[in-house]
């Protein structure tokens, strides 16, 4: 599951009252969340407290304003817990400080004004003497040293009252009555000598208890008895304290300031298509300050894009999708989002971050539109990447390296410093036909062919590609295809280098054509030959053709006839074809 799976499950848990399970929940968030999320930290805070948990909770609020510094609500959780802990003053501090990023922040209102009903009423009230008692910085430790109380210590939740009572000893009335524990504390603390000293000092306590009874036959002094406070001078109970109501984070809703948002929006609609970007941002920011809607930043985002700042686009669409999650917005909404971040990339040519923000939009919500700009992004950052890449003078020092290993017979490496001149200058034919003729020595005649057409698209007057290709070809049996190659070599070793390459292009073209139609059997019958060579699908078109069926039948009633149709280029390449099949047999 993911983290906002997770602490969706967690606001449900924590709605049911179910606050362990909640906090495991979002424990689980904070666990598989990508990037520190304060909303989760503030959302766990809330469990903590309510479950009296204060150490807990202070520990998560600390965490959320430490990841963000920026947001009230987490000076709040801090409040919150400060204030359950007894530290009145801090709790004060920091409901002031939420407040003084957002002077709206009701719950920041109503803890401060909680706080300082407290305050008020511990100063109306005496502490009877326990404030003084409690000040004993050693106060723990004695406590912890003395028999009476050392196994009672080794509760840190009873320790963790004690310093509550430290702080506000009025709490102390009701809570040692109730727990006998706390009685035999306060007991410790009032009638032993928390010097702990040794015999001698307890002697000499008995004493001064002996020198104060009354010796035989004397009265007893009265012991004055103790004024029992009259009902109109009771003093009322201090109040207990209790933390601010806790409530997972969630988008506040206000019908009145959404209806003005919305208008702002319209207006800001009407600007927008009008082309004034920037009395339409005024206007979504506005929106914004009145309602806390995201499609108002993406709105006031758009119109940053139009005018051309895209960078500052950005900046306001990845605060919407910060809010947007915090607000638990539509998740198509965030995908629009970050679609909008994908496009800002793409105009700044951060292709790569254009990438990484195209996928986020798919993940949130998969449609057509954006799938596209993420497939067409890809191309155009791998074009990029090889543009990036090419090096005329590299090329040249990988050629030289190609050559160097091809002489030493050195196939593979050879193959590998080609394909680098290619990735260098990728128009250069060269370079797939020297890679061509090192695939061909390693017996891989299909990509020696491929790496051929290549460079024969590359440059179409380039024979020694076609030369290389026609002798791949004849190694794969395609021979009819190397004599078509060849014929083609031919031509342009004509037109281009006055036949230089002539006798290698005849050579390779009588090679192709005998072991084209080379027989199994040297001994084979007319009947077999006629019946091999027409399985071949030229010799059976040519033996179908009208005309040269004429021009055969002319032959065998006038053998000079047949030499006259030769003159003709194309009669000429199908006799030497049906010659080489043995349909047609010199005598």
């Amino acid at each position: 599951m993911s983290a906002e799976e997770f602490k969706k499950e967690g606001n449900a848990a924590f709605v049911a009252k179910d606050f362990q399970k909640a906090i495991e929940l979002f424990t689980k968030a904070i666990e598989v969340s990508e990037q520190p999320n304060h909303v989760l930290y503030s959302n766990r805070s809330a469990c903590y407290t309510s479950l009296k948990k204060f150490d807990e909770a202070l520990n998560d609020a600390q965490e959320c304003v430490k990841i963000n510094p920026t947001w009230s609500k987490g000076y709040n959780r801090v409040g919150a817990a400060e204030f359950g802990l007894g530290n009145l003053d801090d709790a004060e501090k920091q409901y002031k400080k939420a407040l003084e990023l957002d002077a709206s922040n009701k719950a920041a209102q109503d803890g401060l004004e909680q706080v300082q009903r407290t305050q008020q009423a511990r100063q109306q009230q005496p502490d009877l003497g326990l404030g003084q008692m409690f000040n004993d910085p050693n106060m723990i430790e004695k406590l912890k040293a003395n028999p009476k109380t050392a196994e009672l210590m080794k509760d840190p939740q009873l320790v963790a009252k004690i310093l509550q009572f430290r702080s506000n000893p009025q709490m102390m009335g009701a809570e040692v009555l109730q727990d006998p524990r706390l009685m035999t504390i306060m007991a410790t603390l009032l009638g032993i000598d928390l010097s702990m000293g040794g015999d001698a000092a307890g002697d000499a306590k008995n004493e001064e208890l002996k020198a104060e009874e009354p010796k035989a036959g004397e009265p007893k002094a009265e012991e004055p008895k103790a004024e029992q406070p009259r009902a109109e001078q009771a003093q009322p109970a201090a109040p207990r304290e209790e933390p601010e109501p806790m409530e997972v984070d969630e988008p506040e809703t206000d019908n009145d300031s959404k209806a003005k948002a919305d208008a702002e929006k319209a207006e800001g609609n009407k600007l927008y298509k009008a082309r004034k970007f920037d009395e339409a941002i005024e206007h979504y920011e506005k929106a914004w300050n009145l309602h806390k809607d995201i499609t108002y930043l993406n709105n006031r985002a758009a119109a940053e894009y139009e005018k051309g700042d895209y960078e500052t686009a950005i900046k306001t669409l990845k605060e919407a999708v910060e809010q947007g999650r915090e607000m638990r917005a539509d998740y198509t909404v965030i995908a629009k989002s970050f679609a909008r971040i994908g496009n800002s990339y793409h105009k700044l040519n951060d292709l790569k971050q254009a990438i990484d923000y195209y996928q986020k939009s798919l993940t949130e919500h998969r449609t057509p539109e954006i799938l596209t700009k993420l497939r067409n992004c890809e191309k155009e950052l791998k074009v990029q990447e090889v543009e990036a890449y090419i090096d005329p003078e590299k090329a040249e020092e990988a050629r030289l390296q190609g050559k160097e290993y091809f002489t030493k017979g050195d196939w593979p490496n050879a193959v590998s410093a080609y394909t680098e001149m290619i990735k260098r200058a990728p128009e250069d034919a060269r370079g797939y036909s020297n890679r061509a003729a090192a695939l061909s020595k390693l017996m891989s005649f299909p990509d020696a062919i491929k790496d051929c057409d290549i460079a024969i698209k590359k440059d179409p007057n380039f024979v020694r590609a076609y030369i290389r290709k026609a002798t791949a070809q004849i190694a794969v049996k395609d021979f009819a295809g190397a004599i078509e190659t060849l014929d083609e070599a031919r031509s342009k070793d004509t037109e281009v280098n006055n036949g230089a390459s002539v006798k290698e292009i005849d050579q390779l073209y009588i090679k192709a054509t005998q072991q084209r139609f080379q027989p199994e059997d040297p001994n084979e019958s007319p009947e077999q030959t006629y019946a091999r060579a027409m399985k071949d699908p030229e010799v059976a078109s040519i033996m179908q053709d009208p005309v040269m069926q004429s021009i055969l039948s002319q032959a065998q009633q006038n053998p000079a006839a047949l030499q006259e149709h030769m003159k003709n280029p194309e009669v000429f390449k199908k006799i030497q074809t049906l010659i080489a099949a043995g349909i047609i047999r010199s005598r």
